[in-house]
Protein backbone atom coordinates (compact mmCIF):
# COMPACT_ATOMS: atom_id res chain seq x y z
CA UNK A 1 0.00 0.00 0.00
CA UNK A 2 1.28 3.63 -0.75
CA UNK A 3 2.77 5.85 1.95
CA UNK A 4 0.43 7.54 3.96
CA UNK A 5 2.00 8.31 7.40
CA UNK A 6 5.00 9.25 8.80
CA UNK A 7 5.53 6.68 11.32
CA UNK A 8 4.48 3.74 8.85
CA UNK A 9 7.44 1.46 9.21
CA UNK A 10 7.64 -0.74 6.05
CA UNK A 11 7.26 -4.62 6.62
CA UNK A 12 8.27 -7.29 4.68
CA UNK A 13 8.73 -11.02 4.49
CA UNK A 14 12.55 -11.27 6.44
CA UNK A 15 15.25 -13.05 5.00
CA UNK A 16 17.60 -12.65 8.46
CA UNK A 17 20.36 -10.12 8.04
CA UNK A 18 22.09 -11.84 10.71
CA UNK A 19 22.72 -14.91 8.67
CA UNK A 20 24.02 -12.44 6.46
CA UNK A 21 26.20 -10.78 9.19
CA UNK A 22 27.18 -14.40 10.24
CA UNK A 23 28.19 -15.01 7.01
CA UNK A 24 30.72 -12.08 6.72
CA UNK A 25 32.02 -13.00 9.56
CA UNK A 26 32.34 -16.66 9.21
CA UNK A 27 29.99 -17.42 11.88
CA UNK A 28 27.42 -20.47 12.05
CA UNK A 29 23.86 -20.13 13.01
CA UNK A 30 20.62 -21.67 12.22
CA UNK A 31 19.73 -18.78 10.53
CA UNK A 32 22.66 -19.00 8.12
CA UNK A 33 22.14 -22.82 7.29
CA UNK A 34 18.19 -22.08 6.31
CA UNK A 35 19.84 -20.18 3.67
CA UNK A 36 20.00 -21.63 -0.08
CA UNK A 37 23.61 -22.73 -0.13
CA UNK A 38 24.47 -20.75 -3.37
CA UNK A 39 22.99 -17.79 -1.66
CA UNK A 40 25.15 -18.35 1.22
CA UNK A 41 28.66 -18.72 -1.13
CA UNK A 42 27.22 -15.81 -2.72
CA UNK A 43 27.40 -13.43 0.14
CA UNK A 44 30.41 -15.34 1.67
CA UNK A 45 32.35 -14.13 -1.64
CA UNK A 46 31.00 -10.79 -1.85
CA UNK A 47 31.75 -9.88 1.56
CA UNK A 48 35.31 -11.08 1.23
CA UNK A 49 35.74 -9.74 -2.19
CA UNK A 50 34.94 -6.10 -0.35
CA UNK A 51 36.77 -6.42 2.95
CA UNK A 52 39.45 -7.66 0.74
CA UNK A 53 39.82 -4.48 -1.41
CA UNK A 54 42.66 -2.45 -0.88
CA UNK A 55 41.94 0.50 1.00
CA UNK A 56 44.43 2.76 -0.05
CA UNK A 57 44.30 3.98 -3.72
CA UNK A 58 46.46 5.60 -6.19
CA UNK A 59 47.06 9.50 -5.39
CA UNK A 60 47.33 11.04 -9.10
CA UNK A 61 48.09 14.01 -7.65
CA UNK A 62 50.80 12.82 -4.86
CA UNK A 63 53.69 13.93 -6.97
CA UNK A 64 52.83 17.18 -7.93
CA UNK A 65 52.39 18.21 -4.60
CA UNK A 66 55.59 16.45 -3.53
CA UNK A 67 57.24 18.83 -6.14
CA UNK A 68 55.18 21.88 -5.04
CA UNK A 69 52.63 22.24 -7.92
CA UNK A 70 49.20 22.20 -7.61
CA UNK A 71 47.63 19.46 -8.93
CA UNK A 72 46.09 19.91 -12.53
CA UNK A 73 42.54 19.81 -13.47
CA UNK A 74 43.79 17.36 -16.13
CA UNK A 75 44.85 14.64 -13.02
CA UNK A 76 41.97 14.99 -11.18
CA UNK A 77 39.55 14.92 -14.05
CA UNK A 78 41.36 11.47 -14.63
CA UNK A 79 40.83 10.24 -10.82
CA UNK A 80 37.15 11.21 -10.96
CA UNK A 81 36.71 9.23 -14.24
CA UNK A 82 38.15 6.03 -12.60
CA UNK A 83 36.22 6.79 -9.58
CA UNK A 84 32.94 6.76 -11.45
CA UNK A 85 33.69 3.99 -13.27
CA UNK A 86 34.65 2.06 -10.25
CA UNK A 87 38.32 1.42 -10.58
CA UNK A 88 39.23 3.53 -7.69
CA UNK A 89 37.61 1.47 -4.84
CA UNK A 90 37.60 2.18 -0.83
CA UNK A 91 39.08 5.25 -1.10
CA UNK A 92 38.20 7.83 2.22
CA UNK A 93 39.04 11.32 0.95
CA UNK A 94 39.73 13.42 -2.10
CA UNK A 95 42.87 13.76 -2.78
CA UNK A 96 43.96 17.43 -1.24
CA UNK A 97 45.04 18.18 -4.50
CA UNK A 98 41.51 18.12 -6.17
CA UNK A 99 39.61 20.02 -3.44
CA UNK A 100 39.17 23.03 -5.89
CA UNK A 101 38.83 20.95 -8.85
CA UNK A 102 35.78 18.68 -6.98
CA UNK A 103 34.44 22.55 -6.08
CA UNK A 104 34.08 23.23 -9.75
CA UNK A 105 32.89 20.46 -10.85
CA UNK A 106 30.10 20.19 -8.01
CA UNK A 107 29.16 24.01 -8.05
CA UNK A 108 29.95 25.54 -12.09
CA UNK A 109 27.24 23.24 -13.68
CA UNK A 110 28.82 20.12 -14.82
CA UNK A 111 27.54 18.08 -11.89
CA UNK A 112 24.07 19.17 -12.73
CA UNK A 113 24.16 18.30 -16.31
CA UNK A 114 25.60 14.78 -15.32
CA UNK A 115 22.79 14.44 -13.00
CA UNK A 116 20.18 15.47 -15.31
CA UNK A 117 21.62 14.00 -18.56
CA UNK A 118 21.31 10.05 -15.95
CA UNK A 119 17.78 11.21 -15.37
CA UNK A 120 16.49 11.82 -18.70
CA UNK A 121 18.14 8.42 -19.66
CA UNK A 122 15.99 7.13 -16.86
CA UNK A 123 13.07 8.82 -18.13
CA UNK A 124 13.31 7.79 -21.46
CA UNK A 125 13.52 4.04 -20.08
CA UNK A 126 10.45 4.70 -17.73
CA UNK A 127 8.87 5.43 -20.38
CA UNK A 128 9.40 2.29 -22.46
CA UNK A 129 8.53 -0.18 -20.00
CA UNK A 130 4.95 -1.43 -20.43
CA UNK A 131 3.65 -1.50 -16.73
CA UNK A 132 1.41 -5.13 -15.56
CA UNK A 133 -1.29 -2.90 -13.66
CA UNK A 134 -1.15 -4.65 -10.80
CA UNK A 135 1.10 -2.55 -8.91
CA UNK A 136 4.36 -4.99 -8.25
CA UNK A 137 6.44 -2.96 -11.02
CA UNK A 138 8.80 -1.59 -8.83
CA UNK A 139 11.30 1.36 -8.78
CA UNK A 140 14.12 1.66 -6.48
CA UNK A 141 15.53 4.90 -5.43
CA UNK A 142 18.71 5.03 -2.48
CA UNK A 143 18.24 8.72 -0.88
CA UNK A 144 21.50 10.38 -0.19
CA UNK A 145 23.30 12.35 -3.50
CA UNK A 146 20.77 10.34 -5.05
CA UNK A 147 17.27 11.83 -3.91
CA UNK A 148 18.04 14.54 -1.81
CA UNK A 149 21.52 16.33 -1.94
CA UNK A 150 23.92 16.49 1.16
CA UNK A 151 26.13 19.36 -0.90
CA UNK A 152 25.61 21.43 1.71
CA UNK A 153 27.46 19.73 4.02
CA UNK A 154 30.21 18.75 1.86
CA UNK A 155 30.67 22.65 1.23
CA UNK A 156 30.96 23.03 5.10
CA UNK A 157 33.03 19.97 5.49
CA UNK A 158 35.79 19.90 3.27
CA UNK A 159 34.29 18.82 -0.01
CA UNK A 160 35.16 14.90 0.87
CA UNK A 161 38.96 15.74 1.98
CA UNK A 162 38.73 15.31 4.94
CA UNK A 163 37.65 11.77 6.83
CA UNK A 164 33.86 11.42 7.54
CA UNK A 165 32.44 12.94 10.87
CA UNK A 166 29.66 10.92 12.11
CA UNK A 167 28.79 13.31 15.09
CA UNK A 168 28.61 16.24 12.27
CA UNK A 169 26.69 14.21 10.05
CA UNK A 170 24.06 13.49 12.70
CA UNK A 171 24.03 16.89 13.24
CA UNK A 172 22.97 17.34 9.10
CA UNK A 173 20.65 14.58 9.00
CA UNK A 174 18.63 16.38 12.19
CA UNK A 175 17.84 19.09 10.26
CA UNK A 176 15.78 17.21 8.18
CA UNK A 177 17.30 20.28 5.33
CA UNK A 178 18.70 18.37 2.49
CA UNK A 179 17.08 19.50 -0.47
CA UNK A 180 15.91 17.76 -3.83
CA UNK A 181 17.66 16.99 -6.43
CA UNK A 182 15.60 18.43 -8.55
CA UNK A 183 15.82 15.99 -12.01
CA UNK A 184 15.83 13.24 -9.08
CA UNK A 185 12.82 14.61 -8.01
CA UNK A 186 11.35 15.38 -11.68
CA UNK A 187 12.02 11.58 -12.48
CA UNK A 188 10.55 11.11 -8.94
CA UNK A 189 7.18 12.04 -10.09
CA UNK A 190 6.51 11.08 -13.33
CA UNK A 191 7.08 7.21 -12.54
CA UNK A 192 4.30 8.21 -9.50
CA UNK A 193 2.04 9.50 -12.25
CA UNK A 194 2.85 6.53 -14.34
CA UNK A 195 1.75 4.40 -11.16
CA UNK A 196 5.17 2.95 -10.74
CA UNK A 197 5.79 1.35 -6.82
CA UNK A 198 8.48 3.10 -5.54
CA UNK A 199 10.65 2.13 -2.62
CA UNK A 200 13.76 3.92 -0.78
CA UNK A 201 16.55 2.14 0.02
CA UNK A 202 18.76 3.89 2.07
CA UNK A 203 21.94 3.09 4.03
CA UNK A 204 20.69 5.55 7.17
CA UNK A 205 19.88 3.45 10.31
CA UNK A 206 15.91 2.72 11.43
CA UNK A 207 16.51 5.71 14.34
CA UNK A 208 16.74 8.23 11.66
CA UNK A 209 13.35 7.57 10.32
CA UNK A 210 11.32 10.09 11.04
CA UNK A 211 14.16 12.63 10.36
CA UNK A 212 14.14 10.68 6.83
CA UNK A 213 10.50 11.44 6.42
CA UNK A 214 10.54 14.65 7.18
CA UNK A 215 13.50 15.74 4.95
CA UNK A 216 11.95 13.71 2.04
CA UNK A 217 8.35 15.35 2.47
CA UNK A 218 9.74 18.49 3.05
CA UNK A 219 11.74 17.99 -0.12
CA UNK A 220 8.90 17.25 -2.43
CA UNK A 221 8.71 13.58 -2.56
CA UNK A 222 5.17 11.62 -1.25
CA UNK A 223 3.37 8.43 -2.01
CA UNK A 224 6.30 6.21 -2.14
CA UNK A 225 5.52 2.48 -1.44
CA UNK A 226 8.34 1.68 1.30
CA UNK A 227 11.01 3.05 3.23
CA UNK A 228 13.77 0.62 4.07
CA UNK A 229 16.44 1.41 6.69
CA UNK A 230 19.19 -0.22 8.04
CA UNK A 231 17.82 -2.45 11.14
CA UNK A 232 20.22 -3.46 14.31
CA UNK A 233 21.38 -6.63 12.43
CA UNK A 234 22.59 -4.62 9.68
CA UNK A 235 24.61 -2.36 11.16
CA UNK A 236 28.34 -3.93 10.09
CA UNK A 237 27.08 -5.43 6.79
CA UNK A 238 28.77 -3.63 3.61
CA UNK A 239 26.04 -1.45 1.49
CA UNK A 240 25.96 -4.17 -1.11
CA UNK A 241 25.32 -7.12 0.42
CA UNK A 242 21.98 -5.08 2.91
CA UNK A 243 20.68 -3.63 -0.48
CA UNK A 244 21.03 -7.20 -2.26
CA UNK A 245 19.24 -8.86 0.68
CA UNK A 246 16.70 -6.15 0.85
CA UNK A 247 16.08 -6.15 -3.08
CA UNK A 248 15.74 -9.76 -2.84
CA UNK A 249 13.31 -9.99 -0.01
CA UNK A 250 10.96 -7.69 -2.70
CA UNK A 251 11.44 -10.02 -5.88
CA UNK A 252 10.51 -12.74 -3.00
CA UNK A 253 6.58 -10.57 -2.17
CA UNK A 254 6.48 -10.85 -5.93
CA UNK A 255 7.75 -7.07 -6.83
CA UNK A 256 9.22 -6.98 -10.58
CA UNK A 257 12.34 -4.39 -9.92
CA UNK A 258 12.24 -2.69 -13.25
CA UNK A 259 14.77 0.01 -12.69
CA UNK A 260 17.16 1.44 -9.72
CA UNK A 261 18.82 4.77 -8.70
CA UNK A 262 22.15 5.14 -6.91
CA UNK A 263 24.73 7.50 -6.46
CA UNK A 264 26.92 4.55 -5.60
CA UNK A 265 28.24 1.20 -6.92
CA UNK A 266 27.10 -0.55 -4.34
CA UNK A 267 23.06 1.01 -4.65
CA UNK A 268 23.58 -0.56 -7.48
CA UNK A 269 25.57 -4.55 -7.71
CA UNK A 270 25.09 -7.53 -6.14
CA UNK A 271 22.02 -9.59 -6.81
CA UNK A 272 18.26 -8.64 -7.05
CA UNK A 273 19.66 -5.64 -9.21
CA UNK A 274 16.70 -5.52 -11.39
CA UNK A 275 16.33 -4.78 -15.28
CA UNK A 276 17.90 -2.11 -15.37
CA UNK A 277 20.37 0.65 -13.22
CA UNK A 278 21.24 4.51 -13.54
CA UNK A 279 24.10 5.46 -11.55
CA UNK A 280 24.61 9.61 -10.87
CA UNK A 281 27.94 10.88 -10.22
CA UNK A 282 29.36 11.17 -6.60
CA UNK A 283 33.61 12.18 -6.27
CA UNK A 284 33.00 13.31 -2.70
CA UNK A 285 32.79 9.57 -0.83
CA UNK A 286 32.66 6.39 -1.24
CA UNK A 287 30.60 3.21 0.54
CA UNK A 288 31.50 -0.04 -0.60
Amino acid sequence: PPFNAPNSAFHTREISTQSIQATHFGLQSEAQSAMPQPLLFFLFALSCCFANSACDFYDITAHQRASGKQASSGYCESWRFNVEVDNSRNWTVVPMGCKDYVRDYMLAGQYDLDVDLACREAELYAQGVTLEGDGMDAWIFDIDDTALSNLPYYLANGLGTLPFNRESWVEWETQAAAPALAPTLSLYNQLIDAQWTIFFLTGRREARRNVTIENLLRSGYKGWAGLILRQEADIGITAVAFKSAKRLQLQQQGYRIRGSMGDQWSDLTGFAVGEHTFKLPNCMYYIS
